[in-house]
């Protein structure tokens, strides 16, 4: 195939003008294994993709003065391709073409946009031609400097540091859970609303931070964005321990949110600019646990420490433990995002040099902060009021996720409350939401893959979106199921273990869902996934920072049998008839919308 490719660009230099256009060859440059691809017709025209309409424009590119020069007329694709392998070239391989960079949030990977548009289609010189002097990239498919040619050793560093960032976020989003009741003593809190506010506003800040964090860090770099974003954290989550009034620690909760918000969204980025997509199963398991554990582990810590010293070293403690992971991520990590290190090559090159053309295929006029923050504001909200599908899924999860942290903030009540048990015991019922969780996780991963080959099998080796639906429907039912046997037992005072199955229950059918809900979004919107993913975490914090709110009223009233059974209901009315909507007239949605991948 190289030899026929090498052909192809001889043809393109030496042959005259040719009346009719013969077929396009793609030619792909081994110096950069993520590279470009570049399209050529052998009569000297260019052909450019507009993503946009997806249509194939023909422009006239002018005729070339002499046979030296005709390499640097070609015309130039901007989309990013992960893949090594040639490919034979078709007009339809040009329709298909995204530049997309697969990213994981939540443990799930997407397709996220690098750039908010296409560039302007215009007669100008190739950033891309295969023999561009002046374009930098890497030495070689081999070259060290890029982050997908580290050492394991390196990788895995990386990895933990990640993780450990990942881990401190979700269990300061928790961890007061236990000690509300001590918190509202000493800051005379008497309203069940304001108790609840101060946990839940942390999740408030996850709705918002996400939508900058991620642009900054495609403009300055991954490591740069977590390192000052976990400063900024660590500064305001020790300010929550040093607070006065009930209204300084919301504000501090609310910041440090806002800082804390950066692993979860830069993160899953951060992997997958490391390693390969063969290797980076396992490093994607370590890295999506911790947001689960962490909701988990922060109560339990929560309730032993605020049993036996005082609320404020629950702040204390994770300020500790963040500042000795931040020292750990100054020393070992290193930045991992390719546009940004070649561009750090590219200036290097020019001040060595002096040749002020020096420039890497990511280099665009409209590629700024301020376009790129314009787009991850907009385009999620443009999604959620225009996609039918992005509307129903969007607000199941949100539901979810309000019930799961309705159930952190309950947790205390029943045990310490109803049970009778110690700070420090009644929290270590929350092993009972991490069991769900994992078990739900550890589960559904690899049944979802595997009912998904065979049902694409079945369908002649075409997949679809629809095929991640099935398991969607044990998940609609196991949380209403694990909502009325946590309800009921617990109003009838039973055995302590059967709340707890109740619970753990409740939390695998909410992963599950969350995992399947995730994963259709991804395939339904590939070039535009992490603008449907953003536009369903913004809807669920929301609804994990209000769902809290109303909690105590709803079980003073209903008490814990019927509260949860309300719940349970709009869970089976939310959740059931989803799978069989999405089964039945999923692909008809996605027919009729612009932004649907097919």
């Amino acid at each position: 195939m190289e030899s026929s490719q090498r052909k192809a660009r001889s043809r393109s230099r030496s042959r005259a003008r040719q009346p009719d256009g013969p077929p396009l060859h793609r030619l792909l440059s081994t110096q950069f294994p993520d590279d470009h691809s570049v399209y050529h017709q052998e009569d000297g025209e260019g052909l450019h993709v507009d993503e946009s309409a997806r249509s194939i424009h023909k422009t006239e590119t002018e005729r070339r003065g002499t046979e030296s020069s005709s390499s640097d007329d070609d015309d130039s694709l901007h989309d990013v391709d992960e893949k090594k392998e040639t490919s034979e070239g078709k007009d339809e391989a040009a329709l298909d073409d995204e530049r997309t960079y697969e990213e994981i949030r939540g443990g799930i990977p997407y397709e996220h946009d690098v750039e908010a548009k296409p560039p302007s289609l215009k007669k100008k010189t190739s950033s891309k031609s295969v023999k561009d002097p002046n374009l930098v990239t890497w030495d070689s498919p081999d070259d060290p400097a890029n982050p997908k040619n580290w050492s394991m050793k390196r990788k895995w560093a990386a990895t933990f540091i990640v993780s450990s960032f990942t881990l401190v976020s979700p269990i300061s989003s928790s961890m007061i859970a236990p000690a509300l009741t001590s918190i509202s003593a000493e800051f005379n809190i008497k309203s069940d609303v304001e108790a609840s506010l101060t946990l839940s506003i942390f999740v408030l800040a996850y709705a918002i931070g996400p939508l900058f964090l991620g642009p900054l860090s495609e403009i300055y770099g991954r490591v740069i964005v977590l390192q000052i974003a976990n400063l900024f954290y660590l500064a305001w989550n020790l300010g929550c321990g040093f607070a006065q009034t009930s209204a300084q620690l919301m504000v501090c909760r609310f910041f440090s949110g806002l800082g804390g918000s950066a692993p979860l969204a830069i993160g899953g980025g951060l992997l997958s600019d490391c390693f390969l997509p063969e290797q980076r199963g396992r490093a994607i398991s370590i890295y999506s646990l911790a947001p689960l554990l962490g909701p988990a582990i922060g109560p339990i810590a929560g309730g032993f420490i605020s049993q036996n010293t005082t609320w404020r070293w629950c702040f204390y403690a994770t300020t500790i433990f963040t500042a000795i992971v931040q020292c750990f991520g100054v020393l070992f990590l290193q930045e991992t995002y390719a546009p940004k290190l070649l561009t750090a090559k590219r200036d290097r090159l020019r001040k060595e040099t002096g040749n002020m053309e020096l420039h890497t295929e990511f280099d665009s006029p409209d590629r700024t902060l301020a376009t790129t923050l314009k787009t991850a504001m907009k385009r999620p909200f443009k999604l959620l009021g225009t996609q039918p599908i992005v509307q129903v899924l969007a607000c199941y999860m949100a539901y979810l996720y309000g019930l799961m942290y309705l159930m952190l903030s309950t947790f205390p009540m029943l045990w310490t409350g109803r049970y009778g048990m110690s700070d420090g015991i009644g929290s270590l019922h929350f092993i009972a939401m991490a069991v769900g969780f994992f078990l739900g996780t550890q589960i559904t991963a690899p049944l979802n893959d595997a009912l998904y080959r065979r049902l694409k099998k079945r369908n002649n080796g075409v997949g679809k979106p629809e095929f991640r639906v099935p398991i969607m429907v044990p998940a609609s039912l196991l949380v209403p199921i694990g909502l009325f046997l946590y309800g009921w037992s617990a109003q009838e005072h039973t055995h302590w273990i059967v709340p707890d199955i109740g619970a753990c229950l409740f939390c695998a059918g909410v992963i599950i869902g969350f995992q399947c809900i995730q994963t259709y979004l991804v395939d339904s919107y590939t070039r535009y996934a992490a603008s449907a993913i953003a536009a369903a975490t913004v809807l669920r914090s929301l609804a994990g920072f209000g769902f809290p709110l109303f909690a105590p009223a709803m079980y003073k009233a209903l008490d814990f049998g019927w509260g949860n059974s309300l719940l349970g209901f709009i869970a089976l009315g939310l959740g059931v008839p989803a799978p069989f909507m999405l089964w039945k007239f999923g692909e008809t949605l996605r027919g009729k919308s612009k932004f649907a991948a097919g």
